[in-house]
């Protein structure tokens, strides 16, 4: 699209700026909206309105209507992805964490899955008459589409999350609170890598081949390390698997930098795709495991604001250090320095457990419960 339509970096960076900021605004209105209409309407007119919006950026070049569609699909976008989780928390086993780990995980899959199919979008991009990335567009909302005929039964399937009540307290946001920066940063430092490093790599001599495969390979592994991190995610205390997750996605971020081998960019498209989507299921269940199961759905809206205002912020600040002389190895430094910073924040969270009979064999928990109600006595 910045090539066809004769975009700076600056503009294009703008771009996923404006959906980001949708996004942002979704994860604004994703409280009221499921506490109005509850999280299985939401996930539904939303997922649907996405859709549309997709389909409907291939149809025109115009800037101000492609910015206003972008936005437009940043928030569905988040309204669904909010909703969807919140939903996937409540089917979670109420007594297991890695359990309700590896479902947030395959929840999380989509994305890596999502970007998968991207590589065959950036295959349609070459066609160079008419331009390609409309057909790249029809392709992702067809798929969308596709998605609603499947997602939308199993929605409505689902029963509804607990609410809050509205008793005129707040929710215990500081239990988690540097989590909820760590995941801000890291918006910051990852939407920098994934809206400039294809642009990086054919500065480098890149092929158009080389560059399908690196990006379907990104995906891959997004979809493949999540089941590998699930596990270690149910395992670690604290903020050890946010911080875990967001370190590996930095080292990733850095072979492109050092080398101009072919090797380096697809060892970064493994590591990071490996962790890039493990972080989001990380995050998601430090709240689950953090908190009691009426502010979950809090806490994920909170933790898509966090992230989403860093989505807003890294690519405006990559774009700009790419218009200048030092170029788009700059920007990516900087996501580099940001997904660091955020790594060392989140092994500042502290282990609560909101849950404690969680992962504990029945006769365990009742022996446990039993004790306490001794202790009270």
């Amino acid at each position: 699209m910045r090539t066809s339509l004769h975009w700076s970096f600056t503009v294009a960076g703008a771009l996923s700026t404006a959906n980001s900021a949708g996004y942002l605004a979704g994860a604004v209105l994703a409280g009221p909206l499921t506490r109005l209409w509850g999280a299985r309407q939401a996930f539904v007119l939303s997922t649907c309105l996405s859709a549309l919006a997709l389909l409907a950026t291939a149809a025109t070049t115009g800037s101000p209507m492609l910015f206003a569609l972008r936005t437009a699909a940043g928030v569905t976008g988040a309204v669904s992805f909010i909703a969807g989780a919140a939903l996937v928390a409540q089917v979670s086993p109420p007594g297991s964490v890695r359990r309700s780990a590896v479902l947030l995980s395959i929840y999380s899959a989509g994305i890596g899955a999502g970007i998968v199919v991207s590589g065959a979008g950036a295959l349609l991009a070459a066609v160079p008459s008419p331009p390609g990335w409309r057909l790249g567009w029809l392709l992702f909302g067809g798929l969308a589409t596709l998605a609603c005929v499947i997602a939308v039964p199993a929605a409505l399937s689902c029963g509804e999350p607990l609410v809050p009540a509205r008793s005129g307290g707040r929710w215990p946001a500081a239990r988690i609170a540097p989590v909820i920066t760590c995941y801000a940063l890291f918006g910051v430092g990852y939407i920098g890598y994934f809206t400039f490093i294809v642009a990086y790599l054919q500065g480098r001599g890149a092929s158009p081949g080389f560059i399908t495969a690196f990006w379907i390979v990104l995906g891959a592994a997004g979809v493949a390390g999540l089941f590998g991190w699930a596990p270690v995610i149910g395992r670690l205390r604290g903020g050890h698997a946010p911080s875990a997750t967001m370190a590996v996605v930095c080292v990733g971020t850095l072979p492109p930098l050092l080398s101009r081998s072919p090797v380096a960019g697809m060892a970064s498209a493994i590591v990071v795709g490996s962790s890039v989507m493990a972080l989001v299921a990380a995050v998601m269940a430090v709240a689950r495991r953090s908190l009691e199961p009426a502010y979950w759905a809090t806490a994920i809206t909170w933790l898509t604001v966090g992230v989403a205002a860093g989505q807003c912020l890294g690519p405006v600040l990559a774009g700009l250090m790419a218009d200048r002389p030092a170029g788009l190895e700059a920007g990516l430094y900087l996501s580099a320095g940001v997904l660091a910073i955020g790594s060392l924040v989140a092994l500042t969270q502290r282990h609560v457990d909101a849950n404690p009979t969680s992962d504990v064999p029945p006769a365990r928990a009742l022996a446990r419960a039993e004790s306490k109600g001794h202790d009270r006595d």
